[in-house]
């Protein structure tokens, strides 16, 4: 891969990446934000890394042969083997930008591949290269979808297997990612123990995204993640997913995600009890999407058919706040379970 600069990248890089994932993630800015030096530079522009990725593949205006040709080249850069070059991707990306005025914060990551690949250049090897194959096979595993699916226009996914699949491509190399930086220097008992959960994890946190954002994912995105096996059972087409007549069959299927995730609740807990606060790492930058997540399961258990009806089912900032301050306090492991329980059952600022 060649960046066209060879210098390490600026102070100013890297403040400009810490701002971004501020804008373009409620979860991970949270996560950054109770991270220390160096793993949160190292999550920062990783994730920054998978989001140019991400934001490609849910593009609706891009006609689906050209993002998988477009995140083909963008896995090129990623190889070291490679000389691809930036300025040719950019190139190729640029008819797809929104204009300056019009860009969203994802698109302006779009538009500053070139310092996050800088920045990410210029962090020390050993986790460059735990960050680079998890990148890389989210990169694949999205042009891979996109390119099964080029007649739709859009994700259908058909099978629960094939949700689990995506779901493993979107989140579960993220998890790898930040399970090989965090897990460092342990015994090799607890990093095998941290691996064999992650994959509970990351598909904990990508089911609840799935199952809460049906509309946006179906009018932004043209993209449905919900089963079509599931959904014929309650007599809804793909097509027909955010139609008012069919709220209460999609209200069902919603209601089996929110089911289906909960199977992996235990083995994330598990996760986060082993996991190491070394390197910069805390417990609470991973606990609290967790419990994050268990809280919107609640309120997708309690009022699913607001998904349908309104767009979106989140909790209020009201118990984020209260989380946070949480864990403003020495809050150990042990404590974790009785939090999960209290947020699974109410509001924990109620």
């Amino acid at each position: 891969m060649t960046t066209g600069q060879t210098d390490p990248s600026t102070n100013a890089d890297l403040e400009w990446c810490y701002d971004a994932v501020h804008g373009v993630s409620r979860t991970f800015s949270i996560t950054i934000d109770r991270l220390e030096e160096p793993m949160a530079r190292h999550i920062c522009v990783g994730y920054l890394l998978c989001r140019v990725a991400d934001t490609i593949e849910d593009a609706g205006h891009i006609p689906p042969e050209t993002q998988t040709e477009l995140l083909t080249a963008y896995d090129r850069l990623l190889d070291p083997a490679t000389d691809a070059s930036v300025d040719a991707f950019m190139d190729d990306v640029e008819p797809w930008l929104p204009e300056p005025e019009e860009r969203t914060d994802d698109w302006e990551v779009v538009a500053e591949t070139p310092r996050i690949l800088r920045t990410f250049e210029s962090l020390d090897e050993e986790p460059r290269e735990i960050m680079r194959e998890p990148v890389r096979e989210l990169v694949d595993g999205m042009a891979m979808f996109t390119d099964r699916y080029a007649d739709e226009g859009g994700l259908r996914l058909q099978t629960v297997d094939e949700l689990e699949e995506y779901c493993w491509y979107a989140a579960g190399t993220v998890g790898t990612l930040i399970t090989g930086l965090v897990s460092r220097g342990v015994s090799n008992d607890r990093a095998e123990e941290m691996r064999e959960n992650a994959r509970s994890f990351a598909l904990l946190l990508q089911l609840v995204n799935i199952a809460k954002d049906v509309e946006t994912d179906y009018h932004e995105e043209n993209n449905v993640y919900l089963p079509a096996e599931w959904l014929e059972e309650e007599d809804v087409a793909l097509e027909n997913v955010t139609d008012e007549r069919n709220h209460g069959g999609v209200t069902n299927v919603i209601k089996r995600v929110t089911s289906r995730a909960e199977t992996y609740l235990d083995d994330a807990q598990r996760y986060l009890e082993v996991v190491p606060e070394s390197h910069g790492n805390t417990l609470s930058a991973w606990a609290i999407p967790y419990l994050l997540a268990v809280g919107t399961m609640r309120e997708l258990r309690e009022r699913p058919e607001d998904v349908v009806r309104e767009g979106n089912v989140k909790i209020s900032r009201a118990e984020v706040y209260a989380l946070i301050q949480t864990f403003e306090e020495e809050v150990s492991r042990a404590h974790l379970a009785e939090l999960r329980k209290e947020m699974a059952e109410k509001p924990l600022h109620q």
